[in-house]
């Protein structure tokens, strides 16, 4: 018997880019759903994230949190999805070179931009990302003209990457360039994408509620 897939969300929450990315990979999971406050940071559920954030994910008693781990560890348990260059494949390098970019620089300078932050001139070596500028420079030249970050097909890279983008545009956390909007459309409507956004959006408490 198969180990069994748990996911621990909210559907306001990132756990929406790990749902994409369960329903890309099409294996059966079971859904635990989180509520901000005391069980989020209870311990029962600490015993699974340490951060009391969500989501996470435990398969059979392999329990693995953080959007871009669980995309990476879904991808790689389940090959058949075709969601990442196989190993030893020579694209396997800009594939974890875009989804990493997407964890590290471009996270940290969305939120510090929609937070108002601004890295005082002169101190741009201090961060990770240099600027917040430099970020959707480089973003920008990845995805202009491209289908997709990695080959000629869609991998996990896109589909966190592309999560980012469509938070962020969303937001304002970044900007609505116009080759930011034409790629991550693209993804949007991907069957996948469109069937993860109904089961969150359905599941999202009412006003009041």
């Amino acid at each position: 018997m198969a180990d069994e897939i748990v996911f621990y969300t909210h559907p306001m929450s990132r756990g929406r880019v790990a749902r994409w990315m369960l329903e890309e990979v099409g294996q059966p999971y079971r859904t635990e759903i989180v509520e901000y406050g005391p069980a989020m940071k209870g311990p029962e559920y600490l015993a699974i994230n340490p951060m009391g954030k969500v989501p996470a994910l435990r398969h059979g008693e392999i329990v693995v949190t953080e959007c871009a781990a669980i995309c990476a560890y879904l991808a790689d348990v389940f090959p058949e999805a075709g969601l990442a260059p196989a190993s030893g494949d020579a694209l396997r390098g800009p594939y974890y070179r875009w989804l990493f970019f997407a964890a590290g620089p471009l996270d940290a300078a969305a939120s510090n931009h929609a937070l108002g932050f601004a890295v005082p001139e002169g101190r741009e070596r201090m961060m990770g990302y240099g600027t917040y500028g430099d970020v959707m420079n480089t973003l920008e030249r990845a995805v202009e003209g491209r289908e997709y970050l990695v080959g000629d097909r869609f991998s996990a890279a896109d589909l966190y990457l592309g999560s980012h983008l469509g938070f962020g545009m969303q937001f304002g956390a970044i900007e609505k360039r116009p080759a930011f909007q034409r790629y991550w459309a693209r993804l949007a409507d991907r069957p996948a994408a469109v069937r993860a956004r109904a089961i969150d959006d359905a599941l999202v408490p009412a006003p009041g509620g």
